[in-house]
């Protein structure tokens, strides 16, 4: 584990150092990051081309089941492991950063907290080693932030889960293998939903086309339509009726996922603003000499750190099994908004060039932007925290 410095009462770390584990699988996924993912993420990009020989790598390495225990095959490693994944992996592409970031919180987590042992013993181990790919459904057309309002719903007859309905914004929904599904099952109970499990190929199950979005676009979004779709009653994950609470769980560690994804667009702006100071003179000298382009890397640079110390903070709590909600929002807002905090200004910094695609850094703009909307919006975020707080009183004398 990562050596953590605590205040007197041995609850609040306020320092942070990669233990020797932790900063080799680091330097390894970063050199894997900037010799294998790096050089195809401009044309990934272009085409909207999904990273399949990439993603087969990364579960070969055991990076698609960092957090799975061993005997499950995964790699047994921690929510500070995973998020160090995820941040590597972003810094070179934010699409393939968030494939293994919805694979390990949005999937497997979950799958490791509420499955009975028969269960993960039928599913995890694929998952854990890439043989497999996940996918997290759970909003739909009329239910985003407000999750409980879904309509997707399933009917138990007999020995199975009978689903209609659609649902939007599937990450991966395209070339998952298995769909993690939140339906409601409970008549006239709209917020009491069940947590299904639906392998690809199921008759009845359509995957729509992509959308094409803004940024990270070598990742799919689709809509999946449930038209009299059928699984097995087995396929219950956790409790009938306890669906969105399982959900809802899962998304605060997906919170962390996407502060580290954040990051790593931040910081891969940062580096690339950098560089490009240091080289570009006007009037005779770097752009980098000038107090204007300094004051700009001096604020990206704080809000880089800022966000690394609440990120840190929130995998420290999760890897302990303490309370993350307010924490995994404060570390998905802050970093969400710091990326495209960095990634605008790293335009400005190129000026011209930077609102062209040969300079990476529009991409980083595109990218950063749904990090501020998926895994919930900034404004529920803020709403998360203010409510946590409200609440418990005691946790102001932790912020």
């Amino acid at each position: 584990m990562a050596e953590v410095l605590t205040d007197s009462s041995g609850l609040i770390p306020f320092g942070f150092e990669l233990d020797e584990d932790h900063a080799m699988l680091r330097d390894s996924i970063r050199e894997f990051a900037k010799n294998v993912v790096a050089p195809g993420t401009m044309e990934r990009d272009l085409k909207g081309e999904f990273p399949a020989d990439i993603i087969k790598q990364l579960g070969e390495m055991g990076y698609m089941g960092i957090c799975a225990p061993e005997k499950l095959g995964g790699s047994g490693m921690d929510a500070l492991a995973s998020s160090t994944v995820v941040e590597e992996l972003s810094y070179a592409d934010a699409s393939v950063g968030v494939i293994n970031s919805v694979q390990n919180s949005l999937v497997i987590d979950p799958l490791l907290k509420h499955c009975t042992e028969k269960q993960k013993q039928q599913w995890i181990p694929k998952l854990a080693g890439g043989q497999w790919l996940g996918c997290f459904s759970l909003s739909e057309a009329g239910s985003g932030s407000d999750a409980g309002a879904m309509k997707c719903h399933a009917e138990l007859r007999g020995d199975e889960w009978v689903i209609n309905g659609t649902k939007m914004w599937v990450t991966s929904g395209a070339e998952a293998d298995v769909i993690l599904l939140f339906v409601r099952t409970e008549p006239g109970e709209q917020r009491n939903s069940s947590c299904l499990l639906v392998k690809k190929n199921t008759p009845g199950l359509t995957v729509g086309p992509h959308e094409d979005k803004l940024g990270i676009r070598a990742s799919s979004t689709v809509e999946l339509i449930f038209d009299n779709c059928r699984v097995p009653a087995g396929n219950l994950v956790g409790e009938r009726g306890r669906g969105l609470s399982i959900g809802l769980c899962a998304i605060d560690g997906g919170r962390l996922g996407i502060a580290s994804q954040a990051l790593g667009i931040a910081r891969s702006a940062l580096d690339r603003a950098v560089s490009y100071a240091m080289d570009r003179k006007q009037f005779g000298k770097p752009i980098s000499d000038y107090q204007a382009t300094q004051w700009k890397i001096a604020d990206m640079a704080t809000r880089i750190a800022a966000s690394r110390a609440l990120l840190y903070k929130g995998c420290w709590l999760k890897d302990r099994g303490q309370p993350t909600a307010h924490l995994a929002a404060m570390a998905k807002v802050f970093a969400s908004e710091t990326a495209t905090f960095c990634a605008n200004q790293a335009i400005q910094i190129f000026g011209g060039m930077g609102y062209c695609r040969e300079s990476e850094v529009e991409r980083h703009l595109r990218d950063a932007k749904i990090t501020e909307i998926y895994e919930g919006t900034s404004e529920m975020q803020r709403l998360t925290i203010a409510g946590s707080l409200i609440k418990n009183p005691n946790r102001l004398g932790e912020v």
